[in-house]
């Protein structure tokens, strides 16, 4: 990451581990990509795009059990999932 991204590394790493926990699993990785458009291969290209990986992490944060267990699964508060993703929204 370059000091001109626009998000820490803490908050893109947050994100991404974010992301890795949605695609581990077949039935939610097959909702985010159908409410999303996405498909993987723009999935994989948007990785470095601030706007998605915001679009992306709202997809859980906006669904309270998977907020739950995300941050659970992932060991954090979920408080600190949505923190990050305000940060990356700015």
């Amino acid at each position: 990451m370059n000091s001109e991204y626009p998000i820490s590394e803490a908050d893109e790493s947050m994100a991404l581990r974010l992301i890795g926990w949605v695609v581990a699993d077949s039935v939610r990785a097959d909702r985010m990509l159908a409410l999303t458009g996405l498909d993987p291969a723009s999935l994989r290209a948007g990785l470095s795009d601030s706007a998605l990986l915001g679009a992306l992490m709202d997809f859980v944060i906006s669904h309270e059990p998977d907020l739950i267990a995300c941050a659970r699964d992932l060991a954090v508060e979920p408080a600190a999932l949505v923190a990050a993703r305000a940060r990356i929204g700015r």
